[in-house]
């Protein structure tokens, strides 16, 4: 074999991986997506489309804020490394876990302080969706931290970074989930 030949099968197999990392993780968006759909329609089953008037707006509001926010921290720690930028790179991902803690903590304030129960139709629905989101957040903050130490460690550059390319789409489907997610647990009231 000749060296343009051996560099030649080594870019066929590197775009092929890449093609099957992709439909992976959109294949596993798919099934994430069944799991979500199923809790936004149980709201509706359990509790029916009326918001309770305690449900705390303003902190809805803000933990919202705080998610978007964390996906352009999150889209410009991408943008910076696939232009090998690292440092600016490792400081838009150290902000978007930041950003992420900020919203689990709003969820657990929400929890502590939320005149409705879990026995409570829209209490179920509530803690559940709420729940399950927030596990999610924790995970792809776990994933951000493990991308942040490799990456502090050169693991990633310009040409090679589909890890960090992987974790930030998943937090982007995360924070998706959400913008579907505030709406029907905050701003539905059909009375």
């Amino acid at each position: 074999m000749t060296v343009a030949t051996t560099a030649a099968h080594a870019d066929q197999h590197a775009t092929r991986r890449a093609s099957i990392n992709q439909l992976g993780l959109w294949l596993f968006f798919l099934s994430e997506s069944f799991l979500f759909c199923g809790l936004a329609s149980s709201r509706f089953y359990l509790a029916g489309a009326t918001t309770p008037s305690d449900v705390n707006q303003v902190l809805g509001l803000a933990i919202t804020s705080i998610l978007l926010l964390s996906s352009f921290t999150a889209y410009n720690a991408e943008a910076a490394i696939a232009r090998g930028d690292r440092a600016t790179f490792l400081r838009f991902i150290r902000w978007t876990i930041l950003l992420g803690l900020v919203f689990v903590g709003g969820v657990a304030i929400e929890w502590s302080t939320a005149e409705f129960g879990p026995k409570d139709p829209y209490g179920t629905a509530f803690f559940t969706m709420t729940g399950i989101h927030a596990s999610h957040v924790i995970s792809g903050i776990g994933m951000l931290g493990l991308v942040y130490y490799l990456g502090k460690r050169g693991h990633f550059s310009a040409e090679s970074h589909w890890g960090v390319e992987g974790v930030i789409k998943y937090w982007h489907f995360v924070d998706v989930v959400w913008v579907f997610f505030y709406p029907v647990l905050y701003l539905i009231n059909w009375r």
